[in-house]
């Protein structure tokens, strides 16, 4: 027991006054003599033993009440375990797409929510934040409009994220109580291996998960083959549980355009297949229906019509190879010799091929240089007599590469790095056993380029990254049969593919996406993305023939977002929510290491709201004081 006014505690040495007054007594007794006395004697014995037990009474009444009242004016209490301390709380509020789980007739988030306004006294400081807000030193009735209305992120925190974050919240005072209660469904797909990075913080866990929840998730959608005249969507559905099937819709804007059913087999996988005109423009929408999450219920895709690629090559040397690869569909392929050539036509490519030039000639050195700079694609393919000199100066400043010296000897292209980005999606397995191509004479070089394709020796015969391509050798017939072989196609093929950054059917929310626009803007001319009456402006690159559009922090809403120059429609760009949070598998709190672990908020907050009471006791010693006065009176009353 602890005393608010301990000073107080003094005032007991007033007790020895009634004790002094009790013991000696000042009156002073005459005798008066009696001719009988024998009767008053005994009378007067029994008299005097009545009166001093009532006078020990009254001492034993006196000197509790006066004890009484003086611890009851010294305030004693007993106080919690951090009643003494200052408390900081810090909550975290996990509003991840995983909560948008039902639980009877809300969600995870917004039981979770009330909880919260309910059991948080309303004049607690304290500080909130979510997966992508931060409420600093609030009270309850400042944010609670913000907590009602707060939405579902797709940013969901690790465990050492939200320990980091914590920490900065709390203030560096070593003699406060520090509370981080951390509210969430704790996903497995979380992290939430403990850290020893909070000291001596408390950790309280409040977590909630609901009970045989059936969710069915849409994967992925993507085309798997395509014809001149139609091409297949697939998509591909998840389920947490066993379901025999479930109904898959497909629009096209408000339009219902398909429908099937989605079987699962005993990996609860399942897929479904469209057929779609291959020229039509679709903004579509794959939907089902389930009583689990609602994020995962549609996938947004776009099918817009293809942007045309523009390619170049220049040189004397044989190009009919180029004109059957970069079809009519998809590039706009031409070429050059050197004395025809127009420069001013370099800057408005996408690829540029130096078709086995002899020498390059330095005013088409510094255009091409140019054009690499503004973001566009290089392949160099060296003539057999190729001026080693002329050639260096400008790879130098392309690639940091050099050519070292001819080699007259024939040698077999059998290395293929499958892993580099030139090659990626193109191989189902590392083929081995195909048909050699090979060389007649080649180049060394020295070069920090990695090597795509080499020969039997480990020699480089194609090096290049980041849209510059070096051949080593000529792929004329008089040199190579490479021309012949079935690596000269996807090998060309993707080089013009990866000159512009196409949009894929859908983009995924949080992520790094980078998307080449075929327009050259000018200086006050921006584009802009929206969506109904929301709309913001991408980070975006001008370069000589397209606008690179950078997108990491927007949008935040999955949908179909239009993008416009000067209020036109050029293209259309789709974005989903990750689907990492789909699968519905939850940590055992009993694993994880924490100062206590509740199924509610209002149950962790009765008791830390314990833990900081003060425990009063005046009130009581003031009662019984009372209680001793009444005693008194009845001694003095009844007492003879």
């Amino acid at each position: 027991m602890l005393f608010k006014h301990p000073e107080l505690l003094w005032a007991l040495f007033l007790l020895l006054i009634p004790i002094f007054i009790h013991l000696f007594q000042l009156r002073r007794f005459k005798k008066t003599p009696f001719t009988n006395v024998k009767i008053l004697k005994k009378v007067v014995a029994e008299s005097r033993k009545s009166k001093s037990i009532k006078k020990w009474l009254l001492l034993v009444t006196r000197l509790l009440l006066l004890t009484a009242l003086i611890l009851a004016f010294a305030q004693p209490f007993f106080p919690g375990k951090s009643a003494l301390k200052n408390n900081e709380i810090v909550i975290y509020l996990d509003n991840s797409l995983s909560m948008q789980a039902k639980m009877g007739t809300a969600t995870l988030l917004e039981n979770m929510v009330q909880g919260i306004l309910k059991a948080v006294p309303e004049d607690n400081i304290f500080t909130l934040f979510t997966n992508d807000k931060i409420f600093r030193e609030v009270r309850i009735g400042d944010i609670k409009n913000d907590l009602l209305a707060l939405p579902h992120s797709n940013n969901q925190l690790q465990l050492k994220d939200i320990d980091l974050k914590a920490k900065s919240l709390f203030s560096g005072d070593e003699g406060t109580r520090k509370d981080l209660v951390m509210i969430s469904d704790f996903q497995k797909s979380i992290n939430w291996t403990p850290t020893d990075s909070l000291g001596d913080i408390n950790t309280h866990l409040v977590g909630s998960v609901p009970a045989k929840l059936v969710n069915i998730s849409i994967d992925t959608a993507f085309i798997s083959t395509i014809s001149s005249e139609n091409l297949e969507l697939k998509s591909i559905l998840s389920t947490n549980t066993t379901v025999d099937n479930s109904p898959v819709s497909l629009y096209n804007g408000d339009k219902l355009i398909a429908k099937t059913s989605v079987t699962f087999n005993n990996d609860k996988k399942g897929e479904v297949v469209f057929t779609l005109p291959a020229d039509e423009l679709i903004n579509g929408e794959i939907l089902i229906s389930d009583s689990g999450l609602n994020y995962d219920n549609q996938l947004y895709f776009n099918l817009d019509k293809q942007n045309t690629i523009k390619v170049i090559s220049v040189g004397d040397a044989n190009s009919d190879y180029l004109g059957r690869i970069f079809d009519e569909d998809t590039f706009q392929y031409s070429n050059f010799s050197l004395k025809s050539l127009n420069y001013s036509l370099l800057e408005l490519q996408n690829l540029i091929i130096l078709n086995e030039l002899n020498s390059i000639p330095i005013p088409l050195q510094n255009a091409l240089l140019a054009f690499k700079n503004s973001g566009g694609t290089v392949v160099v393919v060296p003539s057999i007599q190729a001026d080693r000199e002329n050639y260096n100066s400008f790879l130098m400043a392309l690639s940091n590469t050099i050519l070292i010296s001819s080699v007259g000897e024939e040698r077999k292209i059998s290395q293929i790095a499958f892993s580099h980005p030139l090659y990626r999606n193109v191989f189902e397995k590392e083929v081995t056993n195909f048909q050699y191509p090979s060389v007649n004479s080649f180049h060394n070089i020295k070069s920090d380029m990695p090597k795509i394709l080499s020969y039997q020796n480990g020699d480089p015969f194609l090096v290049g990254e980041n849209g510059t391509y070096l051949f080593t050798a000529s792929i004329s017939k008089e040199n190579s049969n490479f021309l012949n072989s079935p690596l000269i196609v996807p090998t060309l093929y993707k080089m013009g593919m990866g000159s512009l950054k196409i949009p894929k059917i859908y983009e995924t929310i949080g992520g790094k996406t980078t998307v080449d626009i075929p327009v050259k803007l000018t200086k006050d001319r921006i584009l802009k993305v929206s969506k109904e009456d929301f709309e913001f402006v991408p980070f975006q690159q001008s370069l000589t023939n397209r606008t690179t559009l950078n997108f990491s922090d927007y949008p935040k809403g999955s949908g179909i977002y239009n993008i416009t120059d000067e209020g036109k429609i050029i293209r259309h760009i789709s974005f989903n929510f990750p689907r990492e949070e789909s699968q519905l598998d939850y940590l055992d709190l009993d694993k994880l290491n924490a100062s206590s672990k509740n199924d509610d908020v209002a149950t962790l907050f009765q008791n830390i709201e314990k833990d900081n009471s003060i425990n009063e006791l005046w009130k009581w010693f003031a009662i019984l004081a009372l209680a001793f006065i009444c005693i008194e009176v009845l001694i003095q009353k009844f007492l003879k």
